[in-house]
């Protein structure tokens, strides 16, 4: 098999696992109060499935990051730098733009003395714009020793800042509220899920990815690549539930043990997905599984597009009355809460689908 076609079946097994990815992080954004334990986030430490779904994103930025700068040889040139920070500018600012739009589609426009700073966006903005920078000055012989440091660091400022607290006490929150100030955190919880502390463990997170598609990149063959992945997310899974009796998993502060463990189980469905789709199959090829994943495919291509209008259509309907009405309808039908729950959350999944897929049909590709 030639290198040309490894790559373009290798791309196929990352945008199934990048539309997974989305089309959860849709569902259990959508899935309101009442949706099974499995689709909420766990309180504080412990992990439930819903749990999985950004770290995975954040895994898959990293080693979309090395597949993307290898074609540029990791050289720093003017055009490779802009490119860069136009896109960190652009997702941060699309970020703090949805939340905005959550305030003033309620006519508070000038709500930047209390807007949030940070969010989901703006935290993968930032692992973006750290990872592509080591990418670009650091050898990337370091890259597991960096990541090892980054995780100690975390580890000892946890342990020794009242970490696992969740209250005013935690570094998390009294590093937070002192660089950016009470009026723009997170006011859902005491501590903020994409603070600025845990950015040191969400870049580790990030950088791990990196070093899978580095791994990913350099095997010669299919079966190789996936064994990579298997042995990579193995040791990963296991070393972070080990460290989580020390430093239990936690998403809130995304604590060391969390980011191990998600990144080992994404390595793991990455293995899964590139032996299932990129192995030459001996009747029918990859053809008929491209049929059937067409589904996940139609998220994994144009991820950032389809997961900002799912944002936007939720801030939207809730304004409008729209969710509410669609939620009683179905709360009807299914007079059990977390199952009309589930089904409000398939209704948008669905029609982000129908969006996608009208992108999808048009080969139009929404990109940074």
């Amino acid at each position: 098999m030639n290198s040309t076609t490894l790559k373009s079946q290798r791309l196929l097994s990352l945008d199934l696992l990048r539309g997974m990815t989305v089309a959860g992080m849709i569902l259990v954004n959508n899935g309101n109060g009442d949706s099974f334990a499995m689709l909420r986030h766990s309180e504080w430490n412990g992990m439930t499935p819903c749990d999985l779904v950004f770290p995975f994103f954040l895994y898959i930025m990293g080693l979309s990051t090395y597949l993307s700068l290898s074609k540029t040889g990791f050289k720093a040139t003017r055009t490779v730098v802009w490119k860069i920070v136009r896109r960190t500018l652009l997702l941060f600012l699309i970020g703090e733009g949805i939340i905005w739009f959550s305030h003033a589609i309620g006519g508070d426009l000038l709500c930047f003395d209390h807007l949030r700073i940070f969010a989901v966006l703006q935290r993968i903005a930032l692992c973006y714009f750290f990872v592509s920078l080591f990418a670009l000055t650091v050898s990337h012989r370091y890259t597991v020793p960096v990541i090892i440091l980054l995780l100690a660091l975390y580890s000892v400022l946890l342990l020794f800042g009242n970490g696992y607290a969740p209250d005013a006490t935690n570094i998390a929150y009294r590093i937070d509220a002192a660089v950016l100030g009470e009026a723009h955190l997170y006011h859902h919880s005491p501590i903020d899920p994409e603070g600025l502390l845990g950015t040191l463990s969400a870049t580790a997170h990030a950088l791990i990815g990196f070093y899978c598609g580095k791994l990913m990149s350099e095997a010669p063959t299919v079966e190789q690549k996936a064994l990579r992945f298997f042995m990579a997310g193995t040791l990963l899974t296991l070393g972070g539930y080990l460290l989580s009796y020390g430093l239990p998993l936690n998403k809130t502060v995304w604590s060391p043990s969390f980011a191990m463990v998600t990144c080992g189980l994404a390595s793991l469905l990455h293995g899964a997905l590139i032996i299932w789709i990129d192995q030459p199959k001996t009747k029918g090829g990859t053809k008929g599984l491209w049929v059937g994943w067409t589904f996940f495919r139609v998220f994994g291509i144009n991820p950032l597009a389809l997961y900002v209008l799912s944002e936007l259509t939720a801030i939207l309907m809730w304004h409008f009355g729209i969710a509410e009405l669609l939620y009683g309808i179905i709360n009807r039908l299914v007079p059990w809460p977390s199952w009309s729950a589930l089904c409000y959350a398939l209704c948008i999944v669905a029609f982000i689908f129908l969006v996608g897929y009208v992108l999808y049909r048009k080969k139009i590709y929404i990109k940074l």
